[in-house]
């Protein structure tokens, strides 16, 4: 799930992970998964706050 949310986001699992550890972004993959499927905005905003530039 998240995976997938990540690459409608324009990344990958394995960046968005990477830069949500850089930017000391402390969120298990239960939050993600579940921020996925019933926020996909709120998801989108965590994919820029680790980083990560929009798709």
């Amino acid at each position: 799930r998240i995976g997938a949310a990540a690459k409608l986001n324009g990344t990958s699992y394995s960046r968005l992970i990477g830069g949500l550890s850089k930017a000391d972004i402390e969120l298990d993959r239960k939050v993600l998964s579940h921020l996925a499927i019933v926020d996909p905005n709120a998801f989108s905003e965590v994919v820029k706050a680790a980083g990560i530039p929009s798709a």
